[in-house]
């Protein structure tokens, strides 16, 4: 656990909720954000220490959980992760965000309405200060442009491959299928996680991607080091990590429920 002992207890309090809601109806839901604070989160920015949180990018605003460059002048490689305090393994997470605003300046194009959440990641206590991304697969969040076919619910695989229908893809991103979603609506995003085996991506209750075996990349160098560390090569647990990439976006609802192995 990376959180000092106070959170550490409302963590305990939030495992034990887990728990209990594991032998409980399908339809009964945790909230991961409160609506209200940053409890049991913590901030990782590239070249700030850990639980700097630079600018004051993660906040809440109006009952939201809030990605804001307001106070950015432009933004120079500073990417931002936010982790859940948790380690997690089998579960469904339920997340509706929308994009809003203009990116911040010198934000790269690829960035442009991106966000994300990072399953299975790395402790961000053994993250380098200027590494970019921790170790993990992302399920990748994109909106629209207003013209273009740009799929959201797509997968990317910082220090990380997976295997789709019994091939091993090494490639960084690779999209879903679903629809293009443009403007400020929210997008509702269910992703189902079981382990190392397999992870599902779902958009409105349909299935727009499926990956199967999650592991280590033995050629990324952050990858490298926790396998020296004594990672397993299947990635079969981990934290999870909201991103802060130059584009403001919000998040008003982030929920779990557990899965049994």
């Amino acid at each position: 656990m990376f959180l000092p002992f106070k959170q550490q207890l409302l963590s305990l309090a939030i495992s034990a909720s887990l728990c209990a809601c594991s032998s409980q109806s399908e339809s009964e839901w945790i909230d991961l954000f409160n609506g209200r604070d940053l409890s049991n989160w913590l901030v990782k920015f590239t070249g700030q220490p850990l639980g700097v949180n630079y600018l004051d990018t993660f906040r809440v605003e109006d009952g939201f959980l809030t990605v804001s460059y307001e106070n950015w002048d432009q933004f120079d490689g500073e990417f931002g992760h936010l982790f859940f305090d948790q380690i997690f393994s089998h579960y469904l997470l339920r997340i509706e965000y929308r994009f809003f605003g203009d990116q911040v300046a010198n934000g790269p194009g690829w960035a442009y309405r991106n966000n994300g959440i990072m399953i299975h990641s790395q402790d961000p206590t053994t993250m380098g200060l200027h590494q970019e991304f921790p170790v993990s697969i992302e399920s990748q969040f994109l909106g629209g442009n207003g013209s273009d076919h740009r799929p959201t619910a797509n997968v990317c695989t910082p220090g990380t491959n997976m295997v789709i229908d019994g091939e091993l893809i090494t490639q960084h991103c690779t999209n879903s299928k679903s629809a293009t979603y443009h403007g400020n609506q929210w997008v509702n995003v269910e992703i189902e996680v079981r382990g190392s085996q397999s992870l599902v991506h779902r958009i409105n209750g349909e299935s727009v991607f499926e990956l199967q075996d999650i592991q280590l990349d033995k050629s990324d160098g952050d990858a490298q080091a926790l396998l020296e560390n004594g990672a397993d090569f299947l990635l079969k647990e981990g934290y999870m990590a909201l991103q802060a990439e130059s584009h403001p976006t919000q998040f008003r609802k982030i929920q779990i429920r557990p899965l049994q192995p």
